[in-house]
């Protein structure tokens, strides 16, 4: 079976190719979504095939970025919608407009939510023997408060993640251009936050996609090509609950996504896909593309479930990252098959331990490999990954089980929470400690297994 490439529309250049991308109400308090009711669902990996989705990002060179802003906001707005607050946490507040039970036309729901849209051009400058080059990337993204936070994709703005030498411009319908400062990004479900000083702004209102059906009208409101800026499509929810899989097996993550055939393209990435009563109910986020012929499958797009990020944007917004996930302060590798065939287990090999983190201090040891955490099997290092990220919080209490001198051991570990501490201290190690090969023996008879493992991953 052929495999398949999905482009998420934002900076990534494609991840590994090029890039992607609500009833307003003027004294909506300047933080505007919450939780409603569904917890955010992490139904990020599942076993399923793993499919590589490549994040489209409009990618241009020599200083190129979103294309001219067009006045679309000519027409007025619907004046019997309908705006029940539900208030949940002090940060975030969901609003969610009912329309007094009428759905939006096309023209409605457009003149409604363009103004809550924005254009992103991240801009990144590079200086080669000399000679200094500028790129661009584009994407999608819309206001959450009236204060100027913005919602987006991460692969949009990733490459300002660790580079302060990156800029962010948000450009707005109206022809307005801010710059703007990145608060904070969750790459693990593909969102970020940016923040423009700005005041006044009209935020989208964030729906239920927990109520969505197959079946029901979609339309998305993006920047395709970061040149057809601020362009209305539309389509139908194809079915929910798809994983799918983002990047290369180096650096890949796993989404839990609705599908839609609303036209996605390179620039879309982050923007909003609304109901057909003007609520936000995804982030368009992907393209099905298929990779050995480059030939782009058409009607198949992808958007993040905004019931799955409204915690995490929140998270964001007062904190800078999201609470409560857990760190084992560890990187590991996959155990290969050619050390598999000579008896090593499968599982994730532990090949670097922070200092003072809780995997220290539950007794994990270098070469030791987890093979499973509670009643969960461990057979690679993504496993690791999405048993942690589905299954435990910061604080929670675990058994692992592990592989130490060809003897099983279990290990009591309470995880630490992730943040810019707990990470500081599992910085990325040389190349070679990366390649430090697999002690078979424990070094205790002479012996050892130089076996070549799978990519690295911190956790």
């Amino acid at each position: 079976m052929d495999e398949f490439n999905f482009y998420n529309s934002e900076n990534d250049g494609y991840r590994g190719s090029f890039g992607q991308y609500e009833d307003p109400d003027p004294a909506m308090p300047n933080t505007p979504f919450s939780t409603g009711g569904a917890q955010s669902s992490r139904k990020k990996r599942g076993a399923g095939k793993v499919i590589a989705l490549v994040l489209a990002c409009a990618i241009a060179g020599g200083g190129a970025g979103v294309g001219g802003a067009y006045l679309y906001n000519r027409m007025a707005p619907p004046s019997n919608s309908t705006v029940i607050y539900e208030e949940d946490r002090p940060q975030v507040r969901t609003v969610l407009n009912t329309n007094n039970g009428q759905p939006m036309t096309p023209e409605q729901l457009y003149a409604a939510n363009v103004v809550s849209c924005v254009g992103i051009t991240v801009n990144t400058t590079v200086n080669i023997f000399g000679q200094t080059t500028t790129s661009a990337a584009s994407g999608s993204g819309f206001v959450l408060t009236q204060d100027g936070y913005i919602a987006t994709n991460y692969h949009v703005i990733e490459s300002a993640v660790n580079d302060s030498s990156v800029t962010i411009q948000v450009s707005f319908s109206n022809g307005d251009k801010y710059d703007a400062k990145l608060v904070g990004g969750e790459k693990d479900n593909d969102v970020a936050v940016l923040k423009i000083e700005a005041s006044g702004l009209t935020p989208v209102t964030l729906g239920d996609s927990s109520k969505l059906v197959v079946g029901e009208s979609v339309y998305a409101i993006g920047n395709p090509l970061g040149e057809l800026t601020y362009s209305l499509t539309d389509g139908l929810v194809s079915a929910l609950d798809r994983l799918i899989t983002t990047g290369d097996n180096g650096d890949s993550t796993t989404l839990n996504v609705l599908q839609t055939n609303c036209a996605i393209n390179p620039g879309n990435s982050g923007g909003p896909l609304f109901d057909s009563y003007g609520n936000v109910i995804g982030i368009t986020t992907a393209k099905y593309t298929q990779s050995s012929s480059g030939v782009n499958a058409e009607g198949l797009g992808f958007a993040l479930p905004i019931n799955d990020v409204k915690d995490i944007l929140a998270d964001l917004i007062a904190h800078g990252y999201v609470t409560g996930k857990p760190y084992m302060g560890v990187q590991v590798m996959d155990v290969s098959s050619e050390a598999q065939r000579y008896g090593i287990a499968a599982g994730a090999s532990v090949v670097y331990i922070a200092e003072d983190s809780c995997a220290q201090k539950a007794g994990l040891q270098v070469n030791d490999i987890i093979t499973a955490i509670d009643d969960t099997a461990i057979d690679s290092s993504s496993a690791l990954t999405a048993a942690l990220s589905t299954n435990y919080k910061a604080g929670d209490t675990a058994t692992l089980t592990v592989i130490r001198d060809q003897k099983e051991v279990k290990l009591t570990i309470t995880f630490d929470e992730q943040n810019a501490e707990t990470e500081s201290r599992n910085q990325l190690q040389s190349n070679s400690q990366q390649q430090q090969p697999f002690q078979g023996n424990g070094g205790n008879g002479g012996y050892y297994y130089q076996w070549p493992f799978g990519n690295m991953f911190p956790w």
